[in-house]
């Protein structure tokens, strides 16, 4: 598969598809509190998505069966909502995707429970970051690699564990779409180079312990496999000629 270079209408429509997700990513947020359920939740990002027009890009994607992929403390990604709930000291990674008009916004981003621990707030701190460290990078003539690399370095020099089982991804009229954007290098494999119009979803998974992962029984939900902490940030971006634009990034994150 092909990637997938952006016209000038895609990119308009894609601003508004961001806009929406980082919405429904804002809302999710600010309900993340003690004694709320992961299902809650989950209503309230469908709703939103609904009544802003668009669709809720995850609901059925490969059959999940939710709008938002909601995931605690060990939990790396695909959580499915349901009747837990919240406790103080959680801490909870949102991933959400909204379509409008055939176009995608996807964005994700861990936060805390009430009162965390130091360490906790540490890792969401250090997750965001890496990010940034890796989008650095996200300038046409540069490689898919060198994000790859800014957000390895970064967080492995805080003692983290980079997740290499998923990475982020192109993002347009499907929400994965070529190419592929690892959180790390991988020796021995060319990269695409990056160039104007590419639109990426850069999602750094960050685990306090180990790399490695396991998925639970449920074929969804993705775990440490040390049962440490992991976190988790995303967002949708465009290369331009000159700095990455965000697509889903919203005033509060």
């Amino acid at each position: 598969m092909a990637i997938v270079i952006k016209s000038n209408r895609d990119i308009e429509i894609m601003r508004k598809a961001g806009r929406i997700a980082a919405g429904a990513r804002s809302v999710a947020r600010q309900m993340v509190e003690p004694g709320v359920t992961t299902k809650a939740i989950n209503k309230e990002v469908f709703n939103y998505i609904k009544k802003s027009g668009a669709e809720p890009t995850f609901l059925g994607y490969g059959g999940f069966p939710a709008s938002v992929c909601i995931s605690v403390n060990e939990q790396v990604i695909h959580g499915i909502p349901g009747s837990r709930r919240l406790v103080e000291g959680d801490i909870v990674s949102i991933d959400v995707g909204a379509t409008w008009k055939g176009y995608v916004g996807d964005c994700a981003m861990t936060v805390p429970c009430g009162k965390c621990s130091d360490e906790a707030l540490r890792l969401i701190a250090g997750t965001r970051q890496s990010f940034f460290e890796g989008i650095r990078f996200a300038r046409a003539g540069n490689r898919v690699s060198n994000i790859s690399a800014g957000v390895q370095m970064y967080a492995e020099s805080l003692g983290y564990g980079v997740v290499r089982d998923y990475v982020g991804h192109g993002v347009g009229a499907k929400m994965h779409e070529e190419p592929e954007v690892p959180n790390y290098v991988q020796k021995g494999r060319g990269s695409p180079r990056l160039v104007k119009g590419m639109t990426i979803a850069v999602e750094p998974m960050i685990n306090q312990g180990t790399w490695e992962v396991k998925v639970l029984p449920d074929g969804w939900t993705v775990v440490t496999a040390d049962g440490k902490l992991s976190a988790h940030y995303e967002n949708s971006i465009l290369i331009t000629d000159g700095e990455p634009e965000i697509l889903t990034m919203a005033d509060d994150l």
